[in-house]
């Protein structure tokens, strides 16, 4: 297998300049668009009700992912991120993509159903199945809404402790996919984000890897996975950081902001809101080939993609480090944050 190889392209076409990487055979901007907040009425970010359309109706909700699909684009960004589980996430983006745009790169996941029936207070909101089964029925459904433009599919939140890794028909199955020219992947989360990775990593082929992008929660909070993601991406595992602004804690809804000083010196040193130096805190690692923004307003959108134009130095880095949250304190915390 071809190592995997990190390309920083500046792409004249593009209305702005935008940083490129590459995962697998793909050209990935460095900043891409996840769906998770636009695709559904409830999600976890901090104040995450205040940013949509009032009355929150499909058509309304449709309308505003595809304003901010729109900006994206026009800024850019070429990676779009989406799963089964984010309510009608894919919908919204195959109706917007179908506009003659060829040029995108478009992930989404399977695992999650969505189950809150369009509603923030509903009990459930998504339930977990991580199946063979359960990956054949989405997959089928995935690729009926995305069609050709499915380029990277997903385990959504794969654990050690769900067996998914261990379960030999479904490892089968991807391989399967992944002959079809789908670049199979997963996503991790929880504490044991890091040893999860490095299952993932040794699940291999004739020294062919079976995944070869890892969508990750990596934040100027929890850097548990830092030492595996620096071994990993060189090799071929494509990077997709996700939740890079902490559901809403990085960014000045949160009193992180005035009860750390050093943040707010570091903001007024480069300029910039507190949601850009953590974009731009992620975007300083040369292994992060995608940083996911979460936004769900144009201006959060951005806001985000200014992170760009950051160059931390030695100094910040060393003071945003300082920050970092013991991981279980960190996915504590977040298993408390509100749907809303």
């Amino acid at each position: 297998m071809t190592p995997h190889l990190q390309k920083q392209i500046h792409t004249n076409s593009l209305p702005l300049s935008m940083q490129f990487s590459s995962i697998s055979s793909h050209k990935v901007s460095r900043i891409g668009l996840g769906l998770a907040a636009l695709g559904r009425p409830g999600y976890i970010t901090l104040g995450h009700h205040h940013d949509l359309p009032q009355g929150k109706s499909k058509a309304d909700m449709e309308a505003h992912c595809h304003e901010m699909l729109q900006k994206a684009y026009s800024s850019g960004i070429r990676y779009f991120d989406t799963a089964r589980g984010y309510g009608l996430g894919e919908q919204f983006l195959a109706t917007w993509s179908s506009d003659n745009k060829d040029d995108l790169i478009i992930g989404s996941k399977w695992g999650y159903r969505y189950t809150a029936d369009w509603r923030t207070d509903a009990e459930s909101h998504e339930v977990k199945d991580l199946s063979l089964a359960h990956f054949e029925k989405q997959l089928v459904e995935s690729k009926s809404i995305l069609k050709q433009q499915l380029n990277i599919y997903h385990i959504h939140s794969a654990t050690l402790e769900s067996g998914v890794l261990e379960d030999k028909e479904l490892i089968d199955a991807l391989w399967q996919l992944k002959q079809t020219g789908i670049t199979v992947g997963l996503s991790v989360s929880g504490v044991h984000q890091a040893e999860t990775i490095q299952k993932a990593f040794s699940i291999r082929r004739n020294n062919e890897l079976l995944f070869e992008s890892v969508q990750v929660t990596f934040n100027i909070l929890e850097q548990s996975c830092k030492t595996v993601l620096e071994k990993v991406q060189p090799h071929g595992m494509g990077v997709i950081i996700k939740e890079a602004v902490a559901n809403g804690r990085l960014t000045e809804r949160n009193t992180l902001l005035t009860n750390h000083p050093s943040l707010l010196a570091i903001c007024q040193k480069h300029q910039c809101s507190l949601d850009a130096l953590a974009m731009a805190f992620v975007l300083h690692h040369p292994w992060a080939d995608v940083v996911l923004s979460g936004a769900s307003t144009i201006a959060q959108l951005e806001s985000n993609i200014s992170a760009q134009n950051i160059q931390l130095d030695t100094e910040d880095l060393q003071k945003l480090n300082e920050l970092v949250e013991d991981k279980t304190d960190y996915w504590k915390t977040r298993s408390s944050l509100v749907w809303n």
